[in-house]
């Protein structure tokens, strides 16, 4: 009986060793390489982001929690695009107020005499 249980241990042994290495069929057999887990859908680099590729970004976790260096390199990415933005914005308000201010100068320009705004020194 001991040696029935010895070969019979052996024969599992020897088949989950084969079914885990592979038996070398037609695929090549064997374990495959670990690719190292990258963002599944990375951010675009072409334009800027908009809010569906923040929306449809997914960190890949690890093993602790998530990458540090991906997290990082995503959150530098935001920001840098965030203050690009918000310059822009900057820039473009004041165009906006400078040529608020020149049409309102042109149209007081262009008034006839009598439709200006009297001025009455005070002196």
């Amino acid at each position: 009986m001991f040696w029935f249980l010895l070969i019979a241990m052996v024969a599992v042994v020897a088949a989950v060793t084969l079914v885990l290495l592979g038996s070398g069929g037609a695929s090549g057999g064997g374990l495959t390489e670990p690719q190292p887990e990258q963002l599944a859908d990375p951010l675009p680099y072409e334009r800027p982001l908009t809010r569906a590729d923040i929306d449809r970004l997914r960190l890949p976790p690890a093993l602790r929690g998530y990458r540090m260096a991906e997290v990082d390199d995503t959150l530098d990415r935001l920001a840098a695009e965030l203050a690009e933005r918000d310059a822009r914005i900057a820039e473009l308000e004041a165009a906006l107020a400078g040529a608020r201010a020149a049409a309102v100068a042109a149209q007081e320009a262009s008034a006839p005499q009598d439709q200006r705004p009297e001025r009455k020194d005070l002196r």
